[in-house]
């Protein structure tokens, strides 16, 4: 990289500011004209960076042009490009050209709203749109705040989790008396389906790991948390002299897409007096639609629910892109249903679908499955990522990308079938 001369240093320049803006958005918009064009993958070597970046800063500030030139060699390879339309290995992280406006906008005003006189629209703004987002989801007016409760906007899901389970925490320790030593008494409790962020979450609120409960699930119920096993967790629990404090449910596990029944384990809840948290960080989105919204039936029961509203972008607008992208997980569900090769493990709830490439025997499932998700992700025409259940190791292809169509699931199911074929001819040699 290369450093202009000095110049009058001015951080906001507003005689340049217009022109180079239009030129990152030109750069931007033509990243996206050609983003299919892009292993979607990274396949760079740890470490490859360093040898492309000097040792130290630039003494004078690059020019636009040098830093766009850098970014377009040096940058871009070392991508994974999740915009990508063939990009299926995580829940989305969806772009918009109103998403892109609306980071324009909080960039330039850059306010700190972390009090109501610091930025009174933050606050007022935050409070409204969520209120319009509780709305959309019917939930009951204990979490609008025009009602008795109300929401916040975290950074990501493990914030809420953090959050809410120190909530939980405070309020428990009160009612035995404030003494902080009954911390040690309080106990958690989520399926083996739960993302791992809730144990992390749990030691950083001074759970001891010793009373984590993950209950067991199984193909019988879909791989959702049981609430006949839940109770029994819970009363062995208090005839053991420890305190049951929260549940952790989950509308769309990370790696098959369960869905855990909110309105039976509410009843447990409230029977035992624990927070329910609702973690539907992926398909919480999806309730707007009113064929979805019975996934948080039983929602009135719990004491919080957190949701990725960037997972899926939503009314009209939001319900079309979400049953379009539920109807090319349904078309692309049917073509595997089609190839005796494949099978559905878990049956799909919404997106994600589960499947895997058939072994002969059992105990070479895992490596034949792996095998053939690495040469399908180091071809850089698609990536997608794997889940195990219940000891079976299978692929997950997530489907709502922004820019997806049914052109890049044939795509995608085509060269899974040919890697299959490859993979297998290799076996049988």
């Amino acid at each position: 990289m290369t450093s202009a001369s000095a110049k009058t240093f001015l951080p906001l320049d507003l005689m340049s500011f217009t022109e180079e803006s239009k030129a990152v958005i030109d750069f931007i918009a033509d990243y996206y004209k050609n983003i299919e064009k892009y292993p979607v993958q990274s396949r760079v070597e740890p470490g490859y960076l360093s040898p492309k970046l000097p040792d130290s800063a630039p003494y004078c500030p690059d020019s636009l042009e040098d830093i766009l030139k850098d970014v377009n060699e040096s940058i871009l390879p070392g991508l994974t490009h999740w915009q990508s339309p063939s990009f299926f290995a995580y829940y989305q992280a969806n772009c918009s050209t109103a998403g892109f406006l609306g980071e324009m906008l909080c960039s330039g005003f850059n306010v700190v709203g972390f009090n109501w006189i610091s930025s009174p629209a933050a606050t007022e703004l935050e409070s409204i749109v969520l209120d319009w987002m509780g709305k959309m989801l019917k939930l009951p007016s204990s979490f609008l705040f025009s009602g008795t409760g109300g929401g916040v906007i975290h950074g990501t899901t493990c914030e809420t989790v953090v959050c809410t389970l120190a909530a939980a925490r405070d309020k428990a320790l009160k009612e035995l008396g404030g003494n902080w030593e009954n911390i040690a008494k309080l106990v958690v409790y989520a399926s083996d389906q739960t993302h791992f962020t809730f144990q992390k979450a749990a030691k950083l609120v001074g759970i001891p790991p010793s009373n984590f409960r993950l209950i067991q699930t199984s193909f019988t119920t879909e791989f959702s948390m049981s609430p006949e096993l839940l109770r029994l967790a819970i009363e062995n629990d208090i005839q053991s002299g420890l305190v049951p404090l929260y549940i952790c449910a989950t509308i769309g596990t990370t790696a098959c897409g369960a869905v855990d029944p909110i309105a039976e384990l509410g009843k447990v809840a409230n029977e035992y007096k624990l927070w329910l948290h609702i973690d539907a960080a992926h398909a919480g989105s999806a309730c707007i639609c009113p064929e979805f919204r019975h996934f948080l039936n039983g929602v009135e029961l719990a004491s919080s629910v957190s949701m990725n509203p960037h997972k899926w972008h939503g009314v009209a607008n939001l319900m079309h892109h979400i049953r379009s992208d539920v109807s090319l997980a349904k078309q692309f569900e049917a073509l595997i249903a089609k190839d005796d090769r494949f099978e559905i493990v878990v049956p799909r709830r919404l997106v994600l679908i589960f499947f895997r490439l058939k072994p002969k025997h059992e105990l070479d499932n895992r490596e034949l499955n792996c095998k053939l998700l690495d040469a399908i992700n180091s071809s850089g025409r698609a990536f997608m990522t794997h889940g195990v259940v219940a000891g079976i190791y299978a692929i997950r292809c997530v489907i709502g990308g922004t820019l997806t169509e049914e052109r890049h699931l044939k795509d995608l199911w085509n060269l899974i079938q040919g890697k299959a074929r490859l993979l297998l001819l290799q076996c049988n040699e």
